[in-house]
C-alpha cells in the first residue's frame, strides 16, 4: 500500500514539474503558415522586441536582397503593434523572393489571429491575399509552356 502512494506522489510530482517547465518555457501565441509559389513558412509568434528569425538565422543574414528584407518585414512595418512579438520562421521550397513573400503572409496571419482589430489594416495593404500564381508546366510538342518551336515554311 505504502509502495502504491508513494509511486502516485512520485507521479503527480513528475507531471507538475512537466507542466511547469512548459509554464515557464516560452510557449508561442500563435501558429500559421504561408505559401507563395512552392514555398512555404510555418511562423511561430513569441512574446519579444521583434526580432525575425529564419531558420535559425536572423533575416537579413538569411536573405540577400533588401527588396526582400523588406518584404519579409513588411506586417511590422505597417503594424507598430508586431515589434512586441518575436518571429521563428522555418521556410522551404522555392527562391528566396518566394520565401520573403511567404513569411510576410505568414506573420501577417499570426498578428490578426492574436488581434483581430488588425485584419482591416492588414487586408487595406493586401497582406493576407494569398497569391496562388503558379509556374505553367512546359507542354510537351513545345519549346515551354507557351513557346511554339520555330515555324520552318520551306
Amino acid at each position: 500500500m505504502i509502495k502504491k502512494e508513494q509511486n502516485k506522489k512520485n507521479q503527480e510530482e513528475k507531471t507538475s514539474s512537466k507542466e511547469q517547465k512548459k509554464n515557464t518555457g516560452r510557449q508561442p501565441l500563435a501558429h500559421t503558415v504561408g505559401r507563395r509559389k512552392t514555398a512555404v513558412a510555418r511562423i511561430w509568434l513569441r512574446r519579444g522586441t521583434g526580432k525575425i528569425i529564419v531558420n535559425n538565422k536572423d533575416y537579413t543574414e538569411y536573405f540577400d536582397t533588401n527588396v526582400s528584407i523588406l518584404s519579409a518585414a513588411t506586417p511590422f512595418r505597417i503594424c507598430p503593434v508586431g515589434t512586441n512579438y518575436n518571429v521563428q520562421a522555418n521556410v522551404r521550397g522555392g527562391g528566396k523572393k518566394a520565401q520573403a513573400d511567404a513569411i510576410k503572409l505568414g506573420i501577417a496571419r499570426a498578428l490578426v489571429k492574436l488581434d483581430v482589430n488588425l485584419r482591416a489594416v492588414f487586408r487595406k495593404y493586401k497582406l493576407l491575399t494569398v497569391d496562388s500564381r503558379q509556374v505553367e508546366r512546359k507542354k510537351y510538342g513545345q519549346r515551354g509552356a507557351r513557346r511554339k518551336f520555330q515555324f520552318v515554311k520551306r
